[in-house]
């Protein structure tokens, strides 16, 4: 059996009254992202240096924070998963209208990774709390 989950990171991820507090971390995330995304020129302090790892980390938040937000049940994450292609799809469609940005569907391929990777660490804080229910 793997060592329990410490009570205060289940508390801060799947306790109900965070829910609201994951929520507006969500939203802010997706109005960041979504400004730095069409913006003509992101600025370059906001980088990791890589853009495809730029593309997987926020992705990945969005996934974490979605879970907690939204979907805590594993079973619901697909639609979670699938909400956030499309919202990078979204993005890379908007970003071929816009120069002089471009779409690029690496970046999608850089999201879905993202996205496994914020899923695959909720994975055992959901499963600590399912074990404590």
């Amino acid at each position: 059996m793997p060592p329990a989950m410490p009570s205060f990171i289940l508390n801060l991820c799947s306790a109900p009254q965070r829910r609201a507090l994951w929520r507006a971390l969500l939203a802010v995330m997706l109005i960041v992202i979504t400004c730095l995304a069409l913006s003509p020129a992101p600025p370059k302090t906001i980088t990791t240096g890589w853009d495809k790892s730029n593309h997987a980390l926020a992705f990945a938040a969005l996934a974490f924070s979605g879970v907690w937000a939204l979907w805590q049940r594993p079973r619901q994450w697909i639609w979670l998963a699938m909400t956030l292609v499309g919202y990078g799809i979204a993005i890379e469609i908007a970003q071929s209208f816009l120069p002089p940005r471009e779409a690029d569907w690496h970046d999608v391929v850089a999201d879905s990774v993202g996205i496994a990777l914020g899923l695959l660490a909720a994975w055992p804080i959901t499963a600590s709390a399912a074990r404590r229910r």
